[in-house]
């Protein structure tokens, strides 16, 4: 019982297995509540983001340089074990630009970083990885658009920073756009327990659960796609 009296402490663990899973489930809670939101489409943010993922999109460039290029600035910052750089150097191609993102890696990470940051070192080195993940996605739609509902709904549990959530009162009514690739599930459940209850309780942050409704009508005459 003590330790529901002191936020700091996550649980108590007597194997490595449940550690590891607990510290997944932070790391993933930490990543979420990371991406940089836009308000009311006034934040230069957002007018950033869409104009450099429109230019980086037109790049062609090779994937084999690019990739080089990433696992050595990855080197050189040295916060990334090389066993994973080298499987990313040599098993890059073997697997889908969503496999990479979404697996145990830290591609997810760095992404969301970068474009949290506007780290310009960052978004370049990772503009292969952008365009591989944004045509994969496009495939994907293409693919699933026939069995696609004309609306649905899905949920996104995070938590937001009190200077956001502040912001985010201040719109209502208004737009908001997530400057990233964004992860939803149609498991409301798994949205709120997994992800926005357990940031509730961190002190720093407003634990969130984003209900959002999808018009397909709207969505195709878009440029951003979507896909399971």
């Amino acid at each position: 019982e003590w330790t529901k009296t002191i936020p700091k402490v996550k649980g108590i663990y007597t194997q490595i297995e449940p550690i590891c899973k607990a510290l997944q489930i932070n790391q993933e809670n930490c990543d979420r509540a990371m991406i940089s939101i836009s308000f009311n489409r006034i934040d230069p943010l957002f007018m950033y983001t869409q104009l450099l993922k429109e230019a980086l999109l037109q790049i062609e460039d090779d994937d084999a340089k690019s990739i080089k290029e990433l696992v050595e600035y990855c080197h050189l910052q040295d916060d990334v074990s090389k066993t994973t750089l080298d499987k990313i150097e040599r098993e890059y191609r073997n697997h889908t630009a969503i496999w990479w993102y979404t697996g145990p890696y830290f591609i997810y990470s760095m992404l969301n970083c970068g474009l949290r940051q506007m780290d310009v070192d960052i978004i370049l080195k990772m503009g292969f990885f952008i365009r591989h993940l944004h045509q994969h996605i496009t495939e994907l739609h293409r693919e699933q658009k026939a069995n696609i509902p004309a609306k649905f709904e899905v949920f996104r549990g995070q938590g937001l920073s009190m200077e956001d959530f502040e912001k985010m009162k201040k719109t209502k009514g208004g737009l908001m756009s997530f400057n990233n690739f964004l992860s939803t599930s149609h498991n409301r459940e798994i949205s709120l327990e997994n992800f926005a209850r357990p940031a509730a309780f961190n002190t720093n942050s407003v634990g969130i659960l984003f209900i959002m409704n999808i018009d397909t009508a709207i969505c195709t005459k878009s440029s951003t796609l979507f896909a399971e």
